[in-house]
């Protein structure tokens, strides 16, 4: 067993880390359309073609902007640079990982979002991720979106939460990914996992999370706690709270103990192997064979 646990912090990111969809900050100015007429249009491209909701949006994307902004990969890396954050958000990592190290718990972040891959990636807080798993294009030579390369709804989110378990971070790495892998030889056990997320589109998430010995917790505004409420009465999360990243929130204090438990479970199962270990050593006893008689 390693000796310094791997925890992995695991977020969605519209209405998560920030206050808005992505697409509302830049985006959505730029080709001069209200969200509401934005969201609707898609909703109603979705409904009468029967397309899934994330596909339908990136089409969306691409057609509203024809003849009104020139979107090619850049672009997208500019409007990133535009979503804004909610309170703490951007030294947040940093302080995180300082109090993992200061415990002996390797903190990683990562996200998992039905946005823009590519908008996220021009985000002030992309390099703070070990992984950015979201919906992305295929682009063309001139750099421009042609096709979609990735699709993540709010089911398929979940096989993200198992390359990150096994470390198999290449979404094009599909055989190694199902491929039988002894829990104890996994990169970062579920245990070690926290979820956080916002709303009803990370219950598959946050459930798997929770069943499989990991943590979540459900993000609010301060505005509408309704949704939040339930999903903790209901044990789809271990936790609820304000979005405020600041140091001493709820939040922050929130994933402290949470690290901590990591760090305590990992000595527990730690101090469990040793001591399994020597009692086998001084019993010469096999796995194989009848329990030594007394």
């Amino acid at each position: 067993m390693q000796a310094t646990p791997i925890a992995a912090l695991i977020y969605d990111f519209d209405l998560t880390l920030s206050p808005r969809y992505m697409q509302e900050y830049a985006y959505l100015p730029g080709i001069r359309m209200a969200p509401a007429d934005f969201w609707g249009a898609c909703r109603d491209f979705q409904l009468e073609h029967s397309v899934d909701g994330v596909l339908a949006y990136m089409y969306m994307v691409v057609e509203k902007a024809k003849g009104v902004m020139e979107l090619t990969r850049g672009t997208f890396h500019q409007l990133g640079a535009q979503v804004e954050f909610f309170p703490g958000v951007e030294d947040w990592f940093e302080r995180i990982n300082a109090y993992g190290t200061s415990i002996g718990v390797e903190v990683e972040h990562y996200i998992i979002s039905s946005g823009l891959k590519e908008i996220i990636e021009g985000s002030s807080i992309a390099r703070a991720f070990s992984g950015i798993f979201a919906a992305s294009f295929v682009y063309d030579a001139n750099e421009r979106p042609i096709w979609p390369a990735t699709a993540v709804n709010y089911t398929a989110k979940t096989q993200y939460l198992f390359r990150i378990n096994k470390g198999i971070l290449d979404v094009t790495n599909d055989e190694d990914l199902n491929d039988y892998t002894p829990e104890e030889k996994r990169r970062i056990p579920f245990p070690n996992m926290i979820y956080i997320g916002d709303g009803l589109t990370d219950v598959p998430c946050m459930k798997m999370v929770r069943q499989k010995g990991g943590s979540s917790i459900a993000l609010h505004s301060g505005k509408d706690t309704r949704l939040t409420d339930q999903m903790i009465l209901v044990n789809r999360a271990d936790y609820a709270t304000l979005a405020d990243y600041r140091p001493g929130s709820e939040l922050d204090e929130t994933v402290r103990m949470q690290l901590d438990f990591i760090r305590s479970a990992h000595n527990c199962r730690r101090r469990h192997t040793e001591q399994y270990d020597r009692a086998r050593a001084r019993s010469g006893w096999s796995p194989n064979e009848p329990l030594p008689q007394r």
